[in-house]
């Protein structure tokens, strides 16, 4: 890993926007077919959660909604983040296809009522990510804040397109590896 630069963060940013820029460039066909082929890997490769996380799809992330509904038949309760302050670790509140979302500071659709929770499993949108387990954000750092903070830690299941794939996002000191990457491809869990 890599100490925190002004190098090194100058490159992340130029790669965020191409990475986004490469899940632009996919068709509404192709988004939809990678997107259904990424909720069948992770039906088939991960035991049903008790609680898991997801986040609604931003920046022509995966939409992996139908895996809700696939795992509330077998009792699992989903949850969205909620970004309760700057530079602090998530929340979790329960979501149900019923409630209604209010756009966040960021622009992300977050329930604004309902129970917190802590889960068990999160599903973290890949911008970018590496065959070592580290995935490339936005920036915010939100993500990495709370896999460090909860105990136990939830099971971090990276979901993203083979698009985004990349020899290495530079990990640094403050980036928290994935147990599992979930592509169109596959699903691959991570050596310890």
């Amino acid at each position: 890993m890599v100490e925190p630069n002004e190098d090194n963060t100058a490159w992340r940013r130029v790669l965020r926007r191409e990475m986004v820029a490469r899940r632009a460039a996919l068709s509404d066909a192709e988004h939809a077919g990678l997107s259904a082929r990424i909720v069948e890997q992770l039906l088939a490769a991960l035991p049903t959660p008790r609680v898991f996380a997801f986040c609604w799809p931003i920046k022509h992330e995966p939409d992996v909604r139908a895996v809700v509904e696939s795992w509330a038949v077998r009792g699992a309760q989903a949850a969205l983040p909620v970004v309760m302050a700057e530079d602090t670790p998530l929340a979790f509140r329960l979501w149900t296809p019923e409630m209604v979302l209010e756009m966040d500071r960021y622009g992300i659709p977050t329930p604004t009522s309902g129970d917190f929770v802590v889960p068990d499993m999160m599903l973290l949108p890949l911008n970018g990510f590496d065959a070592a387990g580290y995935r490339l954000g936005y920036g915010g750092g939100y993500f990495d804040r709370t896999l460090a903070a909860l105990s136990p830690r939830p099971l971090a299941v990276g979901v993203g397109f083979e698009v985004n794939r990349l020899a290495s996002i530079r990990p640094e000191v403050h980036d928290q590896r994935l147990d599992w990457i979930v592509t169109e491809a596959g699903a691959v869990r991570l050596a310890a």
